[in-house]
């Protein structure tokens, strides 16, 4: 159970995270497609970067943290975050790649969007989201973490990293996000790059 002054940090790391998206819309692409869209109540949309970085030894990058979400759990997540308003979504994966990480690549190397989950979420503080995740495939060679660039923010809700085996992934009782992580992370490793994102069910994030 979280404290009093680690609820509020929670809260207040929320709130900042709302603070950085754009107006709310009424209609958004529905399952990344922009030629559908969906009805969505006053919710802002939150396109995101994330990266499904593998080292040499066949391990993904995850680390553990609170979501920003109505009472939150801890889950773990890949790196990534959202993308600034007219940021490419590969200039915004290395972006947040090198904050969280330390690691520096070109926007060239993150090659295609392998998978896509889009849904709903609802912050701490009331506001309602419509997360856009995409997702980069990217194989490094090892190298060490570096946490110093993440923002405050972001540091209030991480507290740890791990580098995951597929093994490991099947087998943690842990919530971990996107949903069906293992089942992709086991296609991408064999070299089986999809020719269109893989779409995800939503709902890795508790609410």
């Amino acid at each position: 159970m979280l404290s009093g002054v680690e609820s509020r940090r929670t809260g207040e790391a929320a709130a900042e995270f709302a603070r950085r998206e754009e107006p709310p819309i009424r209609r958004v692409p529905a399952c990344g497609r922009p030629d559908i869209l969906a009805l969505v109540p006053d919710a802002i949309p939150r396109p995101t970067a994330r990266i499904l970085i593998v080292d040499g030894n066949d391990r993904i990058l995850l680390f553990r943290a609170l979501g920003p979400t109505k009472n939150p759990d801890y889950a773990w997540f890949t790196p990534g975050g959202g993308a600034h308003p007219g940021e490419e979504l590969a200039e915004a994966a290395v972006r947040e790649l090198r904050e969280e990480t330390g690691y520096r690549v070109a926007p060239e190397a993150m090659g295609p969007v392998v998978a896509f989950t889009s849904g709903h979420w609802e912050a701490n503080d009331g506001t309602l989201y419509h997360a856009e995740d995409s997702f980069f495939f990217l194989r490094v060679p090892e190298f060490d973490v570096d946490l110093s660039g993440m923002e405050e923010f972001e540091s209030t809700m991480f507290d740890s990293f791990r580098w995951w085996s597929l093994a490991d992934l099947r087998a943690t009782p842990d919530r971990v996000a996107p949903l069906q992580l293992a089942d992709l992370l086991e296609r991408l490793l064999k070299g089986d790059i999809p020719a269109q994102p893989v779409i995800i069910p939503w709902g890795a994030i508790p609410d």
